[in-house]
C-alpha cells in the first residue's frame, strides 16, 4: 500500500461542490495537504468503493450533512512537491456537484469547521484557482442541467 505522504502512486480522492439554495459549501482542512485551507469537502477513495460512493461517504464524515450528487465537474491533479523537488503529495481529484438533502452541519474530524457561502463571498476564503474554477463549473452545470428539465 502506498502511503499518502510519498506515494509510490497517485491516490484518487473525490470532492463535492454541495449547494443549498444559491450557496456552497466550504470546509477548512483539519489534516495535510493543504491544511487550514478552505476547500470543497472531500477526501480519498477507499478500496472496494466506487467515487459516487466515496464522495457521499467524504462528504458526510466531513460535515454532517447528506448530499444527492449531481454529475461530474471535473478531474485534475493535485501534486505537491517538497524542498528536495521529490513528490511530497499526488492526488487525482474526481470533483461531483450536488444538492444539500439535510442533517445537522458540523466540522467533522478531518476538518476545522464548515461554513455555507455565497458565490459573491468566494474572494474572502483564499481558494487556489483550480478550486474556485470547479465552484465555477459545478455552478454552470447546476444551471445547465436545471434548466434542460
Amino acid at each position: 500500500m502506498s502511503s499518502r505522504e510519498y506515494p509510490t502512486f497517485p491516490i484518487p480522492g473525490v470532492g463535492v461542490v454541495c449547494f443549498l439554495g444559491e450557496s456552497v459549501l466550504l470546509v477548512r482542512r483539519g489534516k495535510e495537504p493543504r491544511r487550514g485551507e478552505w476547500s470543497i469537502p472531500g477526501g480519498a477513495v477507499e478500496l472496494d468503493e466506487t467515487t459516487r460512493e466515496a464522495a457521499l461517504r467524504e462528504f458526510g464524515e466531513e460535515c454532517g450533512g447528506a448530499c444527492e450528487l449531481g454529475g461530474l465537474v471535473e478531474v485534475l491533479d493535485l501534486i505537491q512537491r517538497d524542498e528536495q523537488g521529490r513528490i511530497k503529495y499526488h492526488y487525482v481529484l474526481i470533483d461531483f456537484w450536488g444538492e444539500w438533502l439535510g442533517g445537522q452541519l458540523k466540522a467533522g474530524d478531518d476538518v476545522m469547521d464548515a461554513h455555507w457561502v455565497s458565490p459573491r463571498e468566494l474572494d474572502s476564503y483564499g481558494l487556489p484557482s483550480w478550486t474556485r474554477a470547479v465552484i465555477e463549473k459545478a455552478i454552470a452545470l447546476r444551471k445547465e442541467q436545471s434548466s434542460a428539465r
